[in-house]
């Protein structure tokens, strides 16, 4: 089965509305061949014999069988335009729900450019497909069999000589959609590419300008341009080479059929209008080639923008429910690591972290110190299941959470990532993302504990305020602390603050935790940093290196026991270190 005829399957619900495109479509094939007809006739008997009644009468028919014909295109429009703009809309719709399931794994594998690039010019193509099969590509078959059971009952010598070049022009098509649907996947494929480029451009533009890099991202984005124009101008050439290949095969028809034709007319065992028609016939039986010369390359681009797309609906969650996965309705917060190795791919390469075990009482505060790539993040990863583990088990409340219903145990997790993403609306709208029910109180509430209510106030919309697109209005300690405020909205049982107080003053910092001291003081908290101020009174303190355990306990403990710890805390906080 292919691709498309995959994706064609979202049809289903459109399918009376493409019927009747298609029913209009084959009533304008019928007005359409009866024209050549009416001018046989208009020629052979009304012109030849001077019959004026005859020639009026023939004349009006063909202009109200044009009239008619035009009619039954508008209604054709009308219906195919219908169903293809429902089709797209609801594949669009497929796609973005399925993207929704994907867990971080699967979004390791495609990246947004790839899955936008799918969801926008990938399915424009098919779209387009689908329109002109409803509007044109339809057409085609119905008017070659149409044609040539007309010419054959008229004249069966003369259609035999149009006969013999069809096969020439189906094996020209028949090598062209071959080698070009390669080609497609390759004009794709670099389209991927320079939307990648273009994407980090202008998310980062401000990086680029500051570090006057613009030459270099200049020379990025013409390597990929460029890439893309090559290949896309070697795949046009070969269309345009087919197309005119095709109109000669025709052209060598309508020769045929004048000359042997003419022969027959000399010999008197045909006439000049059967002559005429057959020349209107012919393009009506080589139109079906015509399209699919023009269409045989729209053809092998939609099966591959159709492959592309399919290959996001085949894809595989990687983090899935059980079949009987257990519900939370309510959570202590017990969250417990036993033996946990963990490698983002199962292939061979070295785990992130290895053979990790600690325990987490309801209404700790659990921080997280180690270097870069120690593998603190993939830890608390773990802990919502974006990632499964790759060995071992993570208990909350004392069940492996690979046996308990995802929602039911993220609705009792709040998170705030490293990046704080925002999303466009308003101020409110961002920090009750994940209680759309919550009340004015509760959202100001939440602010108030983030440090946010200040700044926040300061607007003249107040919670009002549009944030721009990924929060472009905000600093980076704003949206930094709107992300921890969208977090404890949620009123969690464990809370995830990974770095999320990086951009933020030492002083908004410790106001901020004097805050959570108390709104969260039954929550189980588990707290990435840098500063090691922060993480001070923690109630457990555990020091990652090369994704082990190396050192876990709390300050007292750790100054006493572990010399890693000791030397961050006078990197930062001893007599010889800085002072933050």
């Amino acid at each position: 089965m292919s691709q498309l005829k995959r994706a064609f399957s979202y049809l289903k619900p459109y399918a009376k509305e493409a019927v009747l495109a298609m029913v209009f479509l084959g009533l304008v094939v019928v007005l359409d061949l009866s024209i050549p007809r009416m001018v046989q006739i208009l020629v052979d008997q009304g012109i030849a014999k001077q019959d004026m009644d005859l020639i009026l009468r023939t004349s009006l028919m063909m202009i109200g069988a044009s009239v008619l014909s035009s009619a039954m295109m508008i209604g054709n429009t009308i219906f195919s335009v219908k169903a293809s703009r429902g089709f797209e809309a609801d594949l669009r719709e497929a796609m973005f729900k399925k993207i929704q399931t994907f867990s971080f794994g699967n979004l390791d594998d495609l990246s947004s450019s790839q899955l936008l690039t799918r969801l926008t010019s990938d399915l424009r193509q098919v779209q387009r497909i689908l329109i002109m099969t409803l509007r044109v590509f339809t057409r085609a078959p119905l008017m070659f069999v149409g044609s040539l059971t007309i010419m054959w009952a008229t004249n069966p010598q003369l259609t035999k000589y149009v006969l013999l070049l069809m096969p020439i022009a189906g094996v020209f098509i028949t090598l062209f959609i071959r080698y070009m649907q390669p080609l497609f996947t390759k004009t794709q494929e670099r389209l991927e590419q320079l939307n990648q480029v273009l994407g980090e451009n202008l998310s980062g533009i401000r990086i680029v300008k500051a570090f006057v890099r613009r030459d270099y991202e200049g020379e990025r984005f013409n390597k990929a341009n460029t890439e893309l124009t090559e290949i896309s101008v070697k795949t046009n050439q070969i269309i345009g080479v087919l197309f005119p290949l095709i109109m000669l095969i025709m052209n060598l028809g309508i020769v045929a059929i004048i000359y042997y034709g003419g022969i027959q007319v000399v010999q008197g065992t045909t006439t000049v209008g059967t002559i005429m028609a057959f020349t209107n016939y012919i393009f009506g039986a080589m139109f079906p080639l015509m399209m699919l010369s023009m269409m045989a390359g729209q053809i092998s681009y939609a099966e591959a923008s159709a492959k592309r797309m399919m290959q996001v609906m085949d894809a595989e969650p990687e983090i899935q429910n059980m079949r009987e996965a257990v519900h939370l309705d309510d959570v202590a917060g017990r969250v417990e690591f036993q033996n946990v190795t963990f490698s983002y791919r199962d292939d061979g390469g070295d785990p992130v972290l290895h053979d990790v075990s600690f325990t987490a009482e309801p209404g700790e505060t659990v921080a997280i110190l180690g270097s870069t790539g120690s593998g603190k993040s993939s830890l608390i990863h773990l802990i919502a299941r974006f990632y499964d583990v790759s060995d071992g088990r993570v208990l909350v409340d004392g069940y492996d959470i690979r046996d308990v219903d995802i929602k039911s145990l993220r609705r009792h997790i709040g998170v705030s990532l490293q990046e704080a993403v925002l999303f466009s609306g308003t101020i409110r709208d961002n920090i009750r993302y994940g209680r759309p029910d919550a009340t004015e109180e509760e959202v100001v509430e939440a602010a108030k504990a983030a440090q946010a209510h200040g700044f926040i106030t300061g607007f003249p919309q107040g919670y009002d305020t549009v944030v721009g697109q990924r929060g472009v209005n905000l600093s980076g300690g704003q949206k930094q602390r709107m992300a921890i405020a969208r977090a404890l909205m949620v009123k969690p049982a464990i809370l995830i603050l990974d770095d999320s107080t990086s951009a933020v003053d030492v002083e908004t910092e410790t106001k901020i935790e004097e805050a959570l001291e108390n709104l969260i003081a039954n929550t189980t908290s588990f707290i990435i940093a840098q500063r090691i101020s922060t993480v001070l009174n923690a109630d457990k303190i555990l020091i990652l290196d090369e994704g082990r355990i190396v050192a876990e306990g709390n300050h007292a403990q750790l100054m006493d026991t572990s010399p890693i710890y000791r030397e961050i805390y006078d990197s930062q906080l001893g007599d010889g270190g800085a002072h933050q």
